[in-house]
């Protein structure tokens, strides 16, 4: 039987990218899950493309079952709307939100390099208001089903973005914010048997950042103020090619929901290559999650080469010491 035989899920932003991998693994694994997005048709002039009906049918084809419902999350009734028709159509079950919807990476990348005093002020909404705000929203409206049931589990995609400087400032306010979410929401649904985690991938092989990378957008990235990493267009195209797939979020979510013993994680910052560690996933031939914590990869990140060669692959940064990374005292 498949480990989630029966299990009901909401993966918003699901068109494309990390909440479509997330969808395929959920379903493939035997969820009902209900995708969300704006996009309902495939668009005619996408060079991306990526809808909810596409998703659908790959989901379909793969024997799994999916709702799509077009929602726009920045519109709280659209939000409302979704979650009373989960309920409806279901008895009130809901077992798994993973929050992924984001609307801000073209935003991003056309202002990288410009400090915030000298992007517009709707930049804060641009990135938070689907990317944060949405987030707690759908947390409040999932949370109201699973508590009664005593169970559930609701995943914020979040990234290390929450910990230093990545992007842009607001960026890393929201991200910081989801973790925080997961948080203080997990204290208070701890009582009640529902976790609640934020999720760091790795490089993620999207449609939309293999798109950037390997077309003109990143040309305009100002090098003064973005970190060297990131300055190296081909370097950081080879890095998202090698890295994970969209896919691979979906496993350890899978893996998460399928865990009797969920619990002690929830409040936590949890990475898929950690998780991937935990349960003994693979990824798709080719590519592996990237080790956050690896020693041997921040040094070569930082171009400290030589150094990197003579360091052991299995030397990691304790979790602890990460943590100082963001300390603010």
């Amino acid at each position: 039987m498949a480990p989630l035989n029966g299990k009901v899920c909401i993966v918003t932003g699901a068109t494309r990218g990390i909440g479509k991998g997330i969808a395929l693994q959920l379903a493939e694994k035997g969820a009902k899950v209900y995708i969300t997005g704006r996009t309902l048709d495939p668009p005619k002039d996408s060079s991306i493309g990526g809808s909810l009906r596409d998703t659908a049918r790959e989901i379909e084809a793969r024997g799994g079952t999916c709702i799509p419902v077009q929602c726009d999350h920045s519109n709280d009734k659209d939000i409302e709307q979704l979650f009373e028709t989960v309920k409806r159509e279901n008895d009130g079950r809901l077992d798994i939100l993973v929050n992924n919807a984001y609307s801000a990476v073209n935003a991003i990348f056309s202002s990288m390099g410009k400090p915030f005093y000298e992007q517009p002020t709707s930049m804060w909404d641009t990135v938070n208001n689907v990317g944060l705000r949405n987030h707690y929203i759908c947390s409040v409206l999932a949370s109201r089903l699973m508590v009664p049931r005593k169970q559930g589990l609701i995943v914020n995609i979040s990234s290390a973005g929450g910990l230093r400087y990545l992007f842009n400032a607001a960026y890393g306010i929201g991200k910081e914010a989801c973790d925080r979410m997961a948080a203080d929401c997990g204290f208070e649904l701890r009582k009640q048997n529902v976790a609640f985690v934020s999720l760091w991938p790795g490089a993620v092989g999207t449609e939309t950042v293999l798109d950037k990378f390997g077309g003109g957008a990143a040309d305009t990235i100002d090098p003064e103020n973005v970190p060297q990493r990131y300055q190296d267009k081909k370097k950081m195209l080879e890095l998202f090619q090698k890295g994970e797939t969209p896919e691979f979020a979906g496993q350890c979510i899978a893996a998460l929901a399928s865990d009797p013993d969920v619990m002690p994680m929830s409040g936590k910052i949890l990475t898929t290559f950690d998780l991937g560690q935990k349960y003994g996933l693979q990824d798709a031939p080719g590519h592996a999650p990237m080790d956050m914590r690896s020693i041997k990869l921040g040094l070569l990140q930082g171009g400290y080469t030589w150094i990197a060669a003579l360091t052991p692959g299995f030397v990691r940064v304790p979790k602890w010491l990460l943590s100082l990374g963001g300390n603010k005292f």
